[in-house]
């Protein structure tokens, strides 16, 4: 590739585009405006109305900047990027940084600094970032010299795109960026071998070949490492049920018979051998511990990375690309099964099978109920029926949406969104501008607690101006619900829990320049959620809801 010229935005931009990065989420802040100049072109094409090398989206707050880059990144499987200001654009951006350090996300945050000429001195917003940022990306990071930004950055998305994915990132001194220089695209590193260790596929083959009632757990990094096509044949061809989690919802359609997480506590209770593909150990899973008290499960932990290995549970661990892992595990456990362990197996999946068919049918009718004030299970009932198969749904909130994950699963892989195990709220409105972006043609739909919509609210101001068209169904009962139950648990009583009942979200929506409508009966749910698909920009149903039905917890993530 030939000689570059260009200020350090020029360098910036050209290697993002050489990683498929299609659009930029950011704050506005003259610390990075060489990298606006050169996303849109310069004066030349905005004046023209062309468009430049990168669509430019902004929003009201940084960790909107960076919700979006991180919902982009989780479905395109390309790194998403947010440009933020130096200084306070930085730490607000914190969160959302952490949110995809925690999920595997690919993601390249470019913060602005102050100037190298004047360090020390107390320029504006003058702050050392990378040292706040080192112990939640996998590299944090100054570029000083013009010269060097375009490889610099080019670095940092090589890095963010490889296992275990996660994000980088790279302030660049503003003398630095507003400079001049001419560059050659650096070449890329070579790939690294991922071939998981043939003894440890030999084991774990011959412990799943042994099991009595095996269970497969879908986690994120299934979909995030191209595994989903081989998941869903390892499951199919050894007749193992199943559950998911996170952006693994959806590897296997609703409604396929191996689909059991409807019946999760049965699964995690009465298995023997666990296979957990791609997801961490954590407190979704129980700290890897499964199976009844008397006798645990035997783990088998296959990960895209060793830094992934779970050290304070005992697991049997495989490390690799995992399309490749399930594939060979595919090929070799029906060799080593007995007719006796394939037919106790098959029990076991059946057994599986029937009781989620029976709680499905359950949740079926909670979701019909037409009791006054609305029950939340019959504003996802409502849902469920409008959603296309391709539908990206977005959960942020407490009670609400925990809800979400036990009535609602996603038509196709690709198409889930959640807080992950950083549990953080607000990434409502950045996550709605990212899917947007990644989905152009897709429904968008958002189930959004009362509480979370305080985090990122004023964001819709930039869906509304830039018409991203997205469905936010507030669940509004008034509280803090995922924190009344539990001090009311242990305490008897609840403070800080409550919030002003009655609040008109809808009405905040219209002020912001979206649409919106309040609903507090059932029958009224279909038509507001129906127009609210079809509006164009952002539409808003905020529903009042019974703020005496609390998800039934049964772990509270310590």
């Amino acid at each position: 590739m030939g000689a570059l010229t260009g200020h350090g935005g020029v360098q910036a931009v050209a290697a993002a585009l050489r990683h498929g990065v299609r659009a930029l989420f950011t704050l506005s802040g003259a610390h990075v405006f060489p990298i606006y100049d050169a996303a849109v072109g310069g004066k030349d094409r905005v004046t023209a109305g062309q468009p430049g090398p990168l669509a430019l989206y902004d929003v009201r707050h940084e960790q909107s900047a960076v919700f979006a880059a991180e919902a982009t990144g989780k479905l395109t499987r390309t790194p998403g990027c947010a440009v933020v200001t130096a200084g306070p654009g930085v730490t607000n951006a914190v969160s959302g940084i952490t949110s995809a350090w925690l999920s595997g996300v690919p993601l390249v945050v470019l913060g602005g600094r102050a100037p190298d000429a004047r360090w020390g001195a107390g320029a504006l917003q003058e702050l050392d970032h990378p040292p706040l940022l080192a112990s939640v990306t996998k590299a944090a990071g100054t570029v000083h010299d013009a010269g060097q930004i375009r490889a610099e950055v080019d670095a940092a998305f090589h890095l963010a795109g490889q296992p275990h994915r996660g994000p980088v990132f790279l302030d660049i001194a503003m003398d630095a960026l507003y400079t001049e220089s001419t560059t050659v695209a650096p070449e890329l590193p070579a790939a690294t071998d991922r071939e998981c260790d043939p003894a440890a596929l030999a084991t774990a083959a011959s412990i799943l070949a042994e099991a009595h009632a095996p269970l497969v757990v879908i986690g994120s990094d299934v979909w995030n490492d191209g595994a989903e096509e081989a998941v869903v044949t390892l499951v199919t061809t050894l007749d193992i049920p199943a559950i998911a989690n996170g952006s693994g919802r959806g590897v296997l359609p609703p409604g396929h018979r191996l689909l059991v997480s409807a019946a999760r506590s049965h699964a995690v209770r009465g298995a023997d051998v666990v296979l957990v593909l791609g997801a961490p150990l954590d407190f979704r899973l129980g700290f890897g511990v499964f199976g009844p008290a008397e006798r645990p499960a035997t783990v088998i932990h296959a990960i895209d990375a060793a830094s992934q290995r779970a050290t304070h549970a005992a697991a049997h661990t495989l490390i690799g690309d995992i399309g490749r892992i399930a594939g060979e595990l595919t090929e070799r456990v029906p060799r080593l099964r007995t007719g006796v362990r394939a037919g106790s197996q098959a029990q076991w999946a059946q057994g599986c099978a029937e009781r989620a068919g029976a709680a499905a049918a359950e949740r079926a009718q909670e979701c019909a109920a037409d009791s006054e004030p609305i029950h939340p299970a019959r504003v996802y009932g409502e849902v469920r029926r409008l959603l296309d198969p391709d539908a990206v749904i977005i959960v942020d909130g407490g009670d609400f949406a925990s809800f979400a994950g036990r009535y609602l699963e996603p038509g196709r892989p690709g198409c889930w969104l959640d807080p992950g195990p950083f549990g953080c709220l607000g990434t409502a409105m950045g996550y709605s501008l990212g899917a947007r972006v990644a989905r152009p043609s897709s429904q968008v739909v958002v189930l959004l607690g009362d509480g979370a919509a305080g985090f990122s609210l004023g964001d819709l101001e930039a869906l509304a101006r830039q018409r991203i068209s997205v469905a936010i169904i507030v669940g509004n009962n008034a509280m803090w619900g995922l924190e009344r139950g539990p001090m009311r648990m242990l305490y008897g009583y609840d403070v800080v829990a409550e919030l002003s009942p009655d609040v008109r979200y809808d009405q905040a929506a219209c002020a912001l320049g979206a649409v919106g409508e309040h609903i507090t009966r059932p029958q009224d749910l279909a038509g507001a959620l129906t127009r609210a698909l079809a509006a164009e920009g952002p539409a808003v149903v905020n529903v009042a809801l019974d703020p005496e039905v609390a998800y039934p917890r049964s772990t509270f993530g310590i």
